[in-house]
């Protein structure tokens, strides 16, 4: 097995903008982000984001966002110290029992937060208000559907990366001769605006992912968004240039200041042009 070279180190940065619909609504941003190391130097180098689904039956999905990106970076941080100088036939395998693994972790941590936070009157009041009295059924028979929120994520060391999603968003790579591709196949249940879900029955059966041996040759750039970003584009294709637009502008300042400096703003413009929705897009590229 060929290791990855050591001057192909990554990097990475994130951002995280509330949705122009949101904020006329006085609703706050549902998504989260985080990565590590936050120095973004050594291996491996883990990066999450999520989507909380914010509509009213989901009124804690804010928190349930959070706790998905904290479950994959915890699973992800696990998982590379416990296949450290494995071969990548060992991690491949490894790799496949993630879904389960990291739906059960988070159910456990919406359970603890539940428990220490019980729903509140007004959480309930609210939500009959906005919904119906089945709904607080529903919610207090399954208090995870109030935290439901949807993942992407990826790990990468020496030997591998490993792509992880559960519901929509998106993973696109960019290769250094700028050709862009999606590493996970389509989900056909998102239909719509319909997504799978971390809430959901059995959600381990809808985590998709991927592996790819240092053998292959990685990619220059991973993005990770919420479906906010891509869907304030009229097209998939434009929303795909913004993959070699970033390659592009790392290539020409050598560097990623400038991309640091400007992503909060495309973001932002993207959402009012766009969407409207909450938009968050992280960055692993090779330096």
């Amino acid at each position: 097995m060929r290791p990855i070279k050591r001057k192909n180190r990554w990097r990475a940065c994130g951002e995280s903008v509330q949705g122009a619909s949101h904020i006329r609504a006085g609703l706050g941003n549902q998504d989260a982000i985080d990565w590590e190391p936050k120095n973004s130097r050594g291996l491996p180098i883990l990066l999450a984001v999520a989507d909380g689904h914010g509509s009213a039956r989901y009124f804690r999905s804010a928190t349930g966002a959070v706790l998905a990106v904290q479950t994959a970076l915890g699973l992800l941080r696990q998982f590379g110290e416990s296949l450290r100088g494995k071969p990548a036939t060992v991690i491949k395998r490894a790799a496949e029992s993630l879904p389960r693994a990291l739906v059960d972790e988070w159910v456990k941590r919406v359970e603890q937060h539940q428990d220490q936070q019980p729903f509140s009157q007004d959480e309930l009041a609210t939500l009959e208000a906005r919904a119906n009295a089945a709904s607080v059924e529903e919610v207090q028979k399954r208090p995870v559907l109030a935290y439901g929120a949807t993942l992407v994520a990826v790990y990468a060391d020496q030997a591998s990366l490993v792509y992880v999603q559960l519901g929509d968003g998106d993973i696109v790579t960019v290769s250094q001769s700028g050709d862009v591709s999606r590493p996970l196949p389509q989900d056909h249940k998102l239909i719509a605006n319909e997504t799978t879900s971390l809430c959901s029955p059995e959600a381990w059966r809808d985590v998709r992912t991927a592996f790819q041996p240092a053998t292959e040759e990685p990619p220059a750039l991973i993005l990770l968004s919420t479906d906010g970003y891509a869907n304030s584009f009229r097209t998939d294709e434009g929303f795909l240039q913004v993959g070699r637009d970033i390659q592009q502008m790392l290539k020409q300042y050598r560097g990623d200041e400038t991309v640091r400096r400007e992503m909060r703003g495309w973001l932002n413009e993207a959402s009012k042009a766009g969407s409207g929705d909450d938009v968050t897009l992280g960055l692993l590229w090779r330096c």
